[in-house]
């Protein structure tokens, strides 16, 4: 019934350890599991593999028939390795406890040809900000160029068998692992050299079609769990039940179930159970237990098969009234002999432990599980983006009502991680401007985001500066006079910044700008140009002035700015303009902040 070892001692067992398995797409995760369940199939009698909903039990003595002499059963107290069946870090995420993450202890899974990738960062950011301990498999060492593979063997003595030229390709493989660990701040090392696995990262090199390294990998965690964790796995097994739920599903003839991660104590029919909801807990009857049946594939009339009570560590699915509204990612708990208020409030403060901070602005956020909520949210907090609300499911018709509502039209948009978005919230989104960003890699997706901030804050920009008046500094060439006034027509040459047409031109007579005039015209080489730019020499109409009254030849002259311009220049644009523009501004600002210390400010 129960995966605990059975040497109790006052009713306190050693449950099996939880394994996650993470990394990037495409790098092997199902496989290396699915060599993992088929070897233990092979080692194990009938029946000594149990898989169970959501997860494999492979226990102790067929850990340690697929290690070999690398794993001694006497040597451990733990009863073996729970590994969940759904790799990826969106699984991890949902798999919470009261203390972070649910799973004890991971593998992250890495292409020895492809090396790090988005999502193998992104699982190494969950496992640093969840502190769970972890194992890198190097995967498919077999596809190294003219491998010899021993099937099943250890990587030691395989890789002893092969050619230097192979072992070198390898050990360059290995070591650019190792240094993109040491760039993530992680210390590691070929996991035999390791010393300390709670200050180091151990890299077993792996092959999940051939088998080679696979002992060794088991045996690592073994040997990590035993050393490391042995205390953290006791548990009351008699206790009421507390676990996660890994997922909500219909099932025919059961109605809305929960596929739930028991990690401590034990849950049986009948047990009254609080489980966290959209809204408040939900409090219900379990009304079965249910268990896939061995080789369910062959008839899936009858998959599961009814058991009366479980023990952690196990997955179990859950069938009970009034599930709809429960959350994967949420806590389960047994109430049995305990005031059902104190049940009910231990989940709240649970869920309100996981509660997004939501701002009165901001955007709106759709995540497929809770962890992954709040994984989320974590990230935006980083990238400083305010959150108006946060929710599990997929992006619905009102999300899209939230989000059209934003005054800011960066926020007029929603974010939405490993969930799909309804036909017509699609449609509604559309017509009320709402974009719309899904992905399965949260920093990837935060990036999408954060491009079309920077696209509309560059279109924001733009458009300021068309409406702005730009400074400049120019002076009147000598003998370049075309005409006196009406206007006056005069060559010039800028110093700094760009003349523009119809600005406002002044001279200062000390630290007082003076009007004299507005430009009516540009020409460079005889063609009408709309602004000339530092350095150029151009000619220039000026209405209002007079050359040898208001105006002489080799005068600087200035572009009236006015204050809220320049203002709005000082404060918001001064990074979008050039740097002799910035100049001509600092210069015209200190001229009259001479005056009048405040002025622009």
């Amino acid at each position: 019934m129960s995966d605990t070892d059975t040497n109790t001692r006052d009713n306190t067992s050693l449950r099996t350890p939880i394994v996650a398995v993470l990394g990037h797409v495409d790098h092997g995760k199902t496989s290396l599991l699915d060599k993992i369940r088929g070897s233990a199939v092979i080692e194990g009698e009938a029946g000594a593999i149990t898989q169970h909903i959501g997860a494999t039990a492979v226990p102790l003595d067929v850990v340690s028939s697929i290690a070999g002499e690398l794993v001694n059963p006497d040597d451990f107290d733990l009863p073996g390795l729970l590994f969940i069946d759904t790799p990826g870090h969106h699984s991890f995420t949902t798999l919470r406890s009261r203390g972070g993450a649910l799973a004890d202890i991971a593998i992250l899974v890495v292409d020895v040809n492809d090396g790090f990738q988005p999502q193998t960062l992104e699982a190494l950011d969950i496992l640093k900000r969840s502190q769970t301990p972890f194992i890198v498999a190097a995967n498919k060492i077999d596809t190294v160029p003219g491998w010899n593979p021993t099937e099943d063997a250890p990587i030691t003595a395989t890789y002893e068998s092969q050619s230097d030229r192979v072992t070198s390709r390898l050990d360059e493989s290995l070591y650019q692992i190792i240094g993109n660990l040491s760039d993530q701040d992680f210390s590691a090392d070929l996991y035999w050299r390791v010393q300390n696995f709670q200050r180091n990262v151990g890299v077993v090199p792996v092959s999940a079609m051939t088998g080679e390294g696979v002992p060794d990998l088991l045996a690592v965690m073994m040997g990590l769990s035993q050393r490391y964790m042995k205390e953290e796995m006791e548990i009351d097994v008699s206790g009421p039940g507390v676990g996660t739920v890994l997922e909500v599903k219909d099932e025919k003839g059961f109605g809305t179930t929960i596929d739930t991660v028991l990690y401590d104590g034990t849950v049986r029919t009948d047990d009254t159970i609080v489980v966290g909801a959209k809204n408040d807990p939900i409090v219900t009857d379990v009304r079965a237990l249910l268990q896939p049946r061995p080789l369910a594939e062959i008839r899936t009339e009858s998959r599961f098969e009814k058991v009366e009570e479980v023990s952690a560590a196990t997955g179990i699915k859950i069938a009970a009234p009034d599930l709809e509204d429960a959350m994967a990612g949420a806590p389960v708990r047994v109430v049995r002999d305990r005031p059902l208020e104190e049940v009910v409030d231990e989940v709240e403060s649970e869920l309100a432990d996981i509660a997004v901070d939501t701002a009165e602005e901001g955007v709106v956020v759709k995540a497929d599980t809770l962890g992954s909520l709040e994984a989320m949210a974590d990230a935006l907090g980083e990238a400083e983006v305010p959150i108006v609300r946060a929710e599990v499911g997929d992006i619905a018709p009102r999300d899209v009502s939230v989000a059209s509502t934003a005054d800011d039209p960066k926020e007029r948009a929603i974010l939405g991680f490993n969930v799909d978005v309804l036909a017509d919230a699609e449609q509604r989104a559309e017509i009320d401007e709402v974009k719309l960003y899904t992905d399965d890699v949260i920093y990837q997706l935060i990036e999408e985001y954060e491009e079309h901030v920077e696209e509309l804050e560059r279109a924001q920009q733009d458009t300021i500066l068309e409406n702005i008046t730009r400074p400049a500094r120019f002076r009147i060439l000598p003998d370049h006079t075309f005409r006196q006034n009406d206007p006056a027509v005069v060559g010039v040459e800028v110093n700094s910044g760009t003349v523009q047409n119809n600005a406002f031109v002044a001279t200062f007579d000390g630290n007082e700008p003076e009007r004299v005039g507005q430009i009516k015209g540009i020409q460079e080489q005889g063609e009408d140009v709309d602004e000339a730019r530092a350095g150029n020499r151009v000619s220039v109409a000026i209405d209002g002035p007079t050359v040898g009254r208001q105006i002489e030849e080799d005068d600087e002259l200035w572009i009236e700015i006015p204050e809220k311009h320049a203002k709005i220049l000082e404060q918001e644009l001064s990074e979008e303009i050039p740097v002799d523009e910035r100049e001509a501004l600092n210069m015209y600002v200190e001229k009259l902040r001479k005056r009048d210390p405040f002025w622009g400010k």
